[in-house]
């Protein structure tokens, strides 16, 4: 009986701990986005993303250094280098939404990803979600539009940049999946980082050689350093905290938790623009955070009713 009571606390806490991670890099991605909105009033997206992947690396690297015993797996090999394809096609196209449309907009239409998950997640990665779990993700997905309620018509063709950028993002969720199976999420991060990095480097200089240069701050714009510095300190510890939580739980499972972005980015939106929530976003936020908050209690029944059943969703 304590062997029992024991195994299935010790999945309980895995469980929790993959929910909690994703939570809590969820909360925190807005910061860096909205450094990275700050950034393209002046310098190009491509710039940006440049520069955020550089000063990302900047950081994972003396940290994977020091770290270096977790450092589990493969730092490079062929799905790692795939996943730094994927974080420089979903970065530029999402940073470049930014440069034309407000970040709430973007954010908001970039809310499909949970769907494009949650249905890539079987094919890819054998995670059936069930009916209920669907339902979650679309419950989450309804108040996030809720809470933005986007002119999609507005900017034309640019709408498609974040939905190019959530396509790309659930495919590197999947690959981050596969890849954390057999690596610790700092060799996964580290090594995809790099990666991306190397590719923004390749593409800045062949832009150079083509006569179409970048917009570069100077020097003297310690602004812009400083949002740099932020904006790549706050991506490598959400992206690792992302590999983490990816590595103990389901994408299935995780994917109704990134709607939790949204609290974030309204706080945001009141402290640095002065949007004041109407009634219509905190309803729109209390239903996000109720879809996300019904599938934790739904993995945890499930878990202590059947602790070594693969889950398959419900």
């Amino acid at each position: 009986m304590f062997a029992i009571t024991h195994t299935r606390s010790a999945i309980r806490s895995d469980l929790n701990h993959g929910i909690i991670f994703m939570i809590v890099a969820m909360l925190l991605l807005p910061v860096g986005d909205t450094f990275a909105k700050y950034l393209t009033g002046t310098l190009d997206p491509v710039a940006v993303t440049m520069w955020r992947l550089l000063a990302q690396a900047a950081f994972l690297l003396p940290v994977a250094l020091i770290l270096r015993s977790r450092l589990n797996g493969a730092m490079f090999s062929p799905v790692i280098a795939l996943s730094g394809v994927l974080l420089v096609v979903s970065l530029n196209a999402l940073i470049a939404a930014f440069a034309v449309m407000p970040i709430a907009t973007a954010i908001a239409i970039f809310f499909v990803e949970p769907l494009f998950l949650t249905i890539l997640a079987w094919p890819l990665l054998g995670e059936r979600a069930g009916p209920r779990r669907i339902g979650a993700v679309i419950v989450g997905l309804g108040g996030a539009l809720l809470v933005i309620r986007p002119g999609f018509s507005a900017y034309g063709w640019a709408t498609l940049l974040p939905l190019l950028s959530a396509f790309a993002y659930a495919l590197n969720m999947i690959v981050l999946k596969r890849a954390s199976a057999t690596r610790s999420g700092l060799t996964v991060q580290c090594g995809a980082t790099v990666y991306a990095a190397v590719i923004m480097l390749l593409i800045g200089a062949t832009m150079a050689v083509t006569g179409y240069g970048l917009t570069m701050p100077t020097l003297s714009q310690t602004n812009f350093w400083l949002a740099i510095l932020a904006t790549g300190a706050i991506a490598a510890i959400t992206f690792v905290l992302i590999a983490e939580a990816y590595r103990a739980e389901e994408a299935t499972t995780l994917a109704p938790f990134q709607y939790f972005e949204i609290v974030t980015a309204t706080a945001l939106g009141f402290l640095i623009f002065g949007d004041w929530p109407d009634a219509l976003t905190v309803l729109g936020i209390a239903i996000i955070l109720g879809s996300g908050f019904y599938i934790f209690g739904r993995e945890g029944q499930a878990e202590s009713r059947a602790p070594r059943r693969k889950r398959l969703g419900r």
